[in-house]
Parts: C-alpha cells; sequence; structure tokens
C-alpha cells in the first residue's frame, strides 16, 4: 500500500474476534482520533487528513472495518449471521479496537458515508468513550423507533421498493440492489474491469460530475427519490457496475491519482464486495435487532456534519439533515464544502481539515 510519509500500517489482535488493520499518524500516547471508512472504502481513504490531524497532536488511527481491506477472522460470505455487522456490532467493534490500542477514552471519532452512521452510533451508545464526533456526507438519524403497532398510530408505512418499481421508469433504490446475492458478482465480473468502474463510480458520485446539483426531497415517496441521480435510484434491471458504466471519466482527478485508485483496485479485486454490502443487508434487519433498545435516545457529546455541496448523499433520507439537528443535544451545525461531492476528505481535504480544526479546538 502507498502510504504517505508519517502514516503506519499495523495489525492490532483481538478486536472483538478480529485482526483489525489500522492506519496510524501521531504519538500513541496522544488522545486519539479514530476515523471510520464508508463503502466501497477504505482505512486508506484518510490519506489526506491522518498526518495534518496527528500534528494537531492527536493519535490518529483509521481501521479498515469489518469486511473490508486487511482486516480478517470475519466470514464475509452471503449466507453468514448478519448480527456482526449490523450498527450495534460495528460499534462495539470501535470499543474493542479503543480498549486494544490501549485508550481509555476517543477525544472523537469521524465517520464518513456508512462510518459516519458507525460514529454516530458510538457517540449515541457510549458517549463515555467518545468525546466528540463529526458526521460526514451520510446524516445520522438515530435508532429505529419502536414499531407503529407498540405505539398505536396508524396503519403500516407503504413498500417503497414495490412504489418504485411501479414507476412509468421502473426503479429500485441501490440499498434494495446491495442486498441481493448477485451484487458482488456483477460488479467483480463487470465487463469494463474492476478499476474501470471504481474509477467510473467515484466520478459520477464526486463535485467533479456536473449531473450532482442536489436538492432536499419532497419526502418518502418513489416520485421524490426518483429525482435523485441513478447510482441511488437505479433502473430496475440493471446492476451498478452497468448503471455507472456511462460515467467513466476521460481522465482522472488530481484528487484520485492512478496509484491511489490501484490501491481500491487491488485490495477489492483480493477481498471482493460482500463484506461491505453486508452492511447494508443488516441494516434491513436493525429495526427488530438491537437499536429498538436506543428508541428515543439522543447523541450527548458534540456533534458535527460535514458534506460535499455537491454530494446527493445528504439528501438521499428526505428530513435526514432536520432529524440529525434534533437529535445532537450540542450540534455545532452541517458544513458544506463547495465543489466537493461525496467523498469530501478526498476531494477536498483542506478544507474538511479546517473543519475538523475548528470543531476540535471548540471541544478543547
Amino acid at each position: 500500500m502507498r502510504l504517505p510519509s508519517g502514516i503506519r500500517s499495523r495489525q492490532v489482535a483481538g478486536v472483538n474476534g478480529l485482526s483489525m488493520h489500522v492506519l496510524e499518524a501521531g504519538d500513541p500516547r496522544a488522545p486519539v482520533l479514530m476515523l471510520l471508512h464508508g463503502f466501497p472504502e477504505l482505512a486508506f481513504s484518510w490519506r489526506k487528513l491522518m498526518v495534518p490531524l496527528a500534528a494537531l497532536g492527536y493519535h490518529v488511527v483509521a481501521p479498515d472495518q469489518r469486511g473490508f481491506g486487511q482486516t480478517t477472522g470475519q466470514d464475509c460470505g452471503y449466507d453468514v449471521d448478519l448480527a456482526p455487522f449490523r450498527m450495534t456490532g460495528l460499534a462495539t467493534d470501535m470499543v474493542a479496537l479503543l480498549h486494544a490500542l490501549g485508550h481509555a477514552r476517543a477525544a472523537a471519532v469521524i465517520g464518513h458515508d456508512f462510518g459516519s452512521l458507525v460514529a454516530g452510533w458510538c457517540a449515541l451508545a457510549r458517549p463515555d468513550l467518545f468525546g466528540a464526533v463529526a458526521m460526514m456526507s451520510a446524516p445520522f438519524t438515530g435508532p429505529a423507533p419502536l414499531p407503529r403497532t407498540m405505539r398505536g398510530s396508524g396503519p403500516p408505512a407503504p413498500d417503497i421498493h414495490a412504489a418504485l418499481a411501479a414507476l412509468p421508469r421502473p426503479r429500485k433504490h441501490y440499498a434494495a440492489h446491495y442486498s441481493t446475492r448477485g451484487a458482488n458478482a456483477e460488479m467483480m465480473a463487470c465487463p469494463q474491469g474492476l478499476g474501470a468502474f471504481l474509477a467510473a463510480y467515484c466520478h459520477v458520485k464526486s463535485g467533479d460530475w456536473p449531473g450532482n446539483a442536489p436538492h432536499p426531497l419532497a419526502g418518502w415517496t418513489a416520485e421524490a427519490l426518483a429525482e435523485m441521480p441513478t447510482y441511488y435510484i437505479m433502473d430496475l434491471a440493471q446492476g451498478m457496475a452497468e448503471t455507472v458504466a456511462p460515467f467513466m471519466p476521460e481522465q482522472l482527478p488530481d484528487w484520485l491519482t492512478a496509484q491511489e485508485l490501484a490501491v481500491y483496485t487491488e485490495e477489492f479485486g483480493r477481498t471482493g464486495f460482500q463484506g461491505g454490502l453486508n452492511w447494508y443487508r443488516a441494516r434491513h434487519e436493525a429495526q427488530v435487532h438491537g437499536e429498538r433498545l436506543f428508541a428515543g435516545r439522543r447523541i450527548e457529546v458534540p456533534a458535527v456534519f460535514i458534506a460535499g455541496a455537491r454530494d446527493w448523499g445528504i439528501h438521499q433520507a428526505p428530513g435526514g439533515l432536520e432529524a440529525m439537528a434534533r437529535l445532537c443535544r450540542s450540534f455545532a451545525g452541517v458544513r458544506l464544502i463547495d465543489g466537493a461531492g461525496h467523498w469530501v476528505q478526498q476531494e477536498r481535504p483542506e478544507a474538511v481539515l479546517a473543519e475538523l480544526t475548528g470543531f476540535l479546538g471548540q471541544i478543547g
């Protein structure tokens, strides 16, 4: 792995049954910052922020989370117990990693994309261990609520997936596609090759693609969701590799060089995507497995949300930004980075660093 100077790589044994691969920077005796990646990413996704954050006086740790990269010890097949891949299980991994590193608590946990949800769960469930939280690109909307039948309020919600499929242009939600048995194979064996698929996927979700002009959606309806690009609300008959193939860039951007893209291509070429896809599958089961214990609980530690201004991800759950603001008792606000899309910490690392520096400074 081609790491910038100042970043170290090692395996940490005994992490909730895993040997967890971590990248780290800074003095191991300093207060720790934990950086949690999303999908399809790796600890490597934080390479541009780790040394600058360490220079602020932190021990910066970025793990390959369960199912990703060089972390081992998990079963990443399709027919596995999904409990470890639920949010409560992934947050438990971070508690175990903190203990294995010898830290009594983390100064802050910072997460991007799916890692934003894990970071939110760490802060919500264990405020004694995680002193602050920065969530990026995916709003954290809290635990699953108690079911309506228990509250005695109205009929069940309509089936959004059936409604999407019934549109004049039949569609499907990307998370539903990622939960299917064939999703991993269609990406791994795509005609354009894995590297080209990842390049197109990164491009079309970035601030570089002119089609990214996000706006809030009216509600959780098929018609409203269909306003999003096809990488979120896909054509019913297409897989993700086919969906993004027309958006292959003529050349890679400065923020993702050929050498950096090769790290992702080599790692996912070795592991496949199923470990990460199991996170999506586990979300479908979340409401009946553990989350309801925390129904109504708020994040008590200081929190901030950072995202690219050209990122549709901040609106993919209608009302999510507003729900997150209500969920956080001490919320420093939503900080949008001009020109950036979904991969905000890779596209605009200097701007993200400035926001994180200000937030960390405010909380001491």
